[in-house]
């Protein structure tokens, strides 16, 4: 009764380990006890068992996201009611039986683990229907039924907890105060997610009793529960619509405040180099037209020629300043001709003597104007670096896309360092290029191993990116980011990791 998403380690009958050993002694029991229990039943299995069987495991296959990440099963009030209607062992069969899990069709866990997870369910229901029979039955008064309702209840879920956390913290080495942290979630949660739907099922249990009744009437108010189970992944989809879209805007809002950041900063570095370079060279070039203009009047035409001289030479400087001020303004990645000729020209005006050969592989892939900006400093920053330290005789940059990301990749086979330790101080290349990853809502990530060369990865979620909302997602299961182990009443065990 609880999930576990994208787990680093599985439960296998090929690979033993604790938690294999705890499965199988879970498992075995488990069956050993259903098969002493049912050998010395007196009476034959009822045959009003067969459509509970089959409308569970029609229903199971129909869980419910709900708050924080709990999982809630349409089943679990229906394994509720057949314990309360049926014998324990009779119960605990039918929990066994019909406690399916999508992820089985599938092949997402192993045998050990989807076994695991039916004698988890199964021993629940062995004992709360034990517990309730002892204190009451379906035909008791309405308040001792459902005080012995509460009672089964809570047992089902002490043993489902117990189990869980243990399998749990055998798996993947959790502490058991986490496990249990997790699974617990908040106080409202288990209220309205586990006793509710108990109730729920002692309801059913208490109609299917009732002369006139039966299993119809359970199907009757069942309808209406599958119906509003429907209406409800309607609004859980427009919400989590509504939440990637508020999350597409703040993205898109902090990559237009850094784009005009960062036009800002090229604006002022234009100003200064007109300033500093430009202007002083202007201005030496009037001062050497006047003295040439009083040579020539004094008719010293040898040192007016000189002067003439020195004049070319300025304007020759003149020029090719203005033609390096062209060149840094034209390979703006938001210019015309796009970031790969902009990458292109950058990696031939910086590298031109550095005897590094470059290796530019730039996928046709559309790329936002503030991306293709954060790509090109990043590049850059990541070129100047490797020239710096790296070391290396071959650069790579590589971008490249798919449907849900876009990624640049820079490589180089120079020194390398140990990626593990921190970065040497006064050294912020790389905190820059993390933190103009971070702007564009991506990741960044350093391999390096010394002696073997520097590889860095940012990827940026085109989800994020793309100018119209995405389809309404159409799923049931929680986001896999969910942490490892929450509640889910009726839903099976321990998960298996996404392929």
């Amino acid at each position: 009764m609880a999930e576990v998403a994208k787990a680093p380690r599985t439960m296998s009958l090929r690979h033993p380990n604790w938690a294999s050993a705890f499965g199988l002694l879970v498992v075995l029991p488990t069956f050993g006890i259903l098969a002493v229990m049912l050998a010395e039943r007196h009476k034959p299995i009822p045959l009003e068992v067969v459509p509970w069987v089959l409308l569970i495991a029609l229903v199971e296959l129909l869980p419910v996201a709900t708050w924080g990440g709990v999982t809630v099963s349409v089943g679990y009030p229906l394994i509720i009611a057949v314990a309360f209607t049926f014998d324990p062992e009779v119960a605990a069969l039918v929990a066994l039986v019909s406690a399916s899990d999508p992820r089985e069709f599938k092949g997402e866990v192993t045998l050990l683990r989807a076994l695991f997870n039916r004698s988890s369910i199964a021993l629940a229901v062995l004992a709360a229907s034990a517990v309730f029979h002892a204190v009451a039955s379906v035909h008791s008064p309405v308040l001792t039924m459902f005080a012995a309702a509460f009672l089964a209840i809570v047992v089902d879920y002490v043993i489902n907890l117990g189990l869980i956390t243990t399998g749990v913290c055998l798996l993947y080495r959790y502490r058991p105060l986490r496990v249990l942290k997790e699974l617990l979630g908040r106080g409202q949660e288990f209220l309205i997610s586990y006793l509710g739907l108990g109730f729920l099922g002692a309801s059913l249990a208490r109609l299917n009793s009732l002369k006139g009744f039966g299993f119809w009437s359970v199907l009757t108010v069942l309808a209406p529960l599958l119906f509003a189970r429907q209406m409800f992944l309607r609004s859980q989809a427009l919400e989590e619509a509504h939440a990637e879209l508020k999350d597409r805007e703040q993205v898109l809002r902090t990559l237009s405040n850094a784009m005009a950041e960062e036009r800002a900063d090229e604006r002022q570095q234009i100003a200064a180099y007109l300033h500093d370079d430009l202007a002083q060279v202007l201005f030496r070039l009037s001062i050497q037209v006047d003295v040439a203009r009083k040579l020539l009047d004094k008719g010293d035409l040898i040192e007016t020629g000189e002067q003439l001289e020195k004049i070319r030479e300025s304007k020759q400087e003149t020029s090719d300043r203005i033609r390096a001020l062209i060149r840094q303004l034209h390979r703006s990645p938001l210019g015309a001709k796009g970031l790969a000729e902009a990458l292109e020209s950058f990696t031939d005006e910086v590298g031109r003597d550095s005897g590094v050969h470059f290796h530019l592989d730039i996928h046709d892939v559309a790329v936002p104007a503030p991306i293709a900006l954060l790509i090109y400093k990043i590049a850059g920053e990541g070129l100047l670096n490797a020239l710096k330290h790296a070391e290396a005789s071959d650069f790579w940059i590589i971008v490249q896309g798919d449907e849900e990301f876009l990624e640049l990749q820079l490589r180089d086979n120079g020194v390398g360092f140990d990626s593990s330790l921190p970065g040497p101080e006064g050294h912020f290349g790389m905190t820059m290029m993390r933190e103009r990853a971070k702007i564009g809502g991506g990741t960044f990530e350093v391999f390096s191993v010394p002696g073997q060369g520097t590889t860095i990865t940012v990827r940026f979620p085109t989800s994020l990116l793309q100018q119209e909302p995405s389809p309404e997602p159409a799923g049931t299961e929680p986001a896999s980011d969910t942490p490892p182990g929450h509640v889910s009443p009726g839903t099976s065990g321990i998960g298996e990791p996404a392929a």
